[in-house]
């Protein structure tokens, strides 16, 4: 490959972000599984006869919701009965009789809460002889956030919000998340039983656990009530969540409470979950395209997860060994990785982990100004954090050039404010909503300076 300078490696970086979310397209990805023939529905590996099911309930939950909805009814055209999803605000797509509804995420709201109890209510008169097929992506929890007897929907939002503001990961959220919620953990498949419950998964979860997409709420629950209790001590959160979160999950270790659903429950017998696109597709599909761009490529993983800024060091160290030895890899290379890593929040600023992580490789970076080093880190569902950027792209030069502005790139980074600091360098990565959800995508790019 021929040499190329910093500004021509970020459109790389870019272009090889874009073909990521090009491959987990919702729509494109749920065709790959979900084909009709005639009377015949194939769904990954089983077939359905159509003429045996008296009705189609389509019901489901998360940012993808609305082009998993619209691959399904150009699918199935005039045999779905009824549809109700949920989808983030802002996250739609053109439907012709599913309908939608537009709610609060990542912390779940009013509309979310009126929503799961439309959702529940038309799961629950699907009979032995219908069909209900769910929608879950990511997003999924937030958009059904229907509490236990007991819990009011500002426990769960207080709840949720300490639970990302400690640095708990999305499994353990999703963990007692299960356990406050009458939908998830396998409450909707309790709901849908005795019917034929299929679901369509856009995993966005590090191994692609079932239970814990959007909270498992078609799945068997592999946690129970004092998984969370260990979660809360070992954040030491105890103290901070509401006394009725605390009340009631204490009950479930005493027995007082039923349990979630676990695999020999019966309401499982006729059930069928698929993933149908994943984070490891789409770090795929980039390393394609970097192979495509000329780059050496090395995935290093799709389950990366832990402190924004530990993950990140560690990924300009593999820069570094490149540059030095050429090990693992030579240059021109690519390292990509996909996962999602956790920020502890301690100052007062705006911006998510993605935003973090390029600034933490950024500041890692500055001593290399010999050499010509991009790192882009995005969210595929567009957003990161509580931010309307996906992410942010940076080089080697990047803090030089926040000097030059003076922008005190430490400042930023103490103060968890990576966004403020890329909008006045004109670095954020902007897509708008996606309508997908895989975790993210980080790009670093590394060549050597040509003499």
């Amino acid at each position: 490959m021929a040499a190329r300078d910093l500004g021509r490696m970020r459109k790389d970086a870019l272009d090889i972000f874009r073909a990521g979310l090009k491959a987990v397209e919702p729509a494109a990805a749920v065709k790959r599984y979900f084909r009709r023939e005639s009377d015949r529905l194939l769904i990954d590996r089983k077939v359905y006869d159509l003429a045996e099911f008296e009705r189609i309930y389509v019901i489901g939950a998360g940012k993808a919701g609305a082009p998993m909805a619209r691959a399904v009814e150009e699918t199935l055209r005039e045999r779905v009965t009824e549809g109700l999803i949920t989808v983030k605000y802002g996250h739609l797509a053109e439907l012709s009789g599913v309908k939608v509804i537009e709610a609060g995420h990542p912390v779940p709201d009013e509309a979310g809460l009126e929503g799961a109890h439309a959702i529940l209510d038309l799961a629950s008169r699907a009979g032995e002889k219908d069909m209900v097929l769910c929608l879950i992506s990511g997003g999924g929890s937030a958009l059904l956030p229907i509490p236990v007897e007991g819990l009011s929907l500002r426990d769960k939002q207080d709840t949720t919000k300490i639970l990302l503001a400690c640095g708990a990961t999305i499994h353990e959220i999703n963990s007692v998340r299960k356990h406050i919620s009458r939908v998830k953990g396998g409450g909707l498949a309790r709901a849908a039983y005795p019917a034929t419950l299929i679901s369509l998964m856009l995993s966005d979860v590090i191994g692609d656990d079932l239970d814990v997409i959007a909270s498992g709420p078609t799945v068997p629950d592999s946690s129970n009530f004092q998984d969370c209790m260990n979660i809360f001590d070992k954040y030491g959160i105890r103290e901070k969540l509401p006394e009725t979160v605390l009340n009631h999950i204490q009950k479930g270790i005493e027995g007082k409470v039923a349990e979630t659903p676990k695999p020999a429950d019966p309401v499982f017998t006729r059930t069928q979950s698929v993933i149908v696109g994943s984070n490891l597709a789409c770090v795929l599909a980039a390393e394609k395209k970097a192979l495509d761009l000329g780059y050496h490529t090395l995935v290093l993983s799709t389950m990366i997860e832990g402190e924004t800024r530990e993950v990140a060091r560690v990924h300009v160290g593999i820069a570094k060994e490149i540059l030095n030895s050429g090990h693992p890899l030579s240059p021109p290379a690519c390292v990509l990785s996909g996962g999602e890593t956790t920020v502890t929040i301690r100052g007062q600023g705006l911006g998510g982990r993605n935003q973090e992580f390029v600034l933490a490789a950024a500041v890692d970076l500055s001593t290399l100004l010999g050499q010509q080093i991009v790192v882009l880190s995005a969210g595929t569902d567009g957003t990161d954090g509580p931010t309307d950027a996906a992410g942010a792209v940076a080089d080697n030069q990047t803090i030089q050039r926040a000097q030059a502005l003076r922008l005190k790139a430490a400042d930023y980074l103490f103060n968890n404010d990576a966004y403020p600091f890329f909008e006045r360098l004109g670095d954020l990565v902007k897509t708008g909503p996606t309508n997908t959800n895989v975790m993210d995508l980080r790009i670093m790019l590394i060549c050597r300076v040509q003499h």
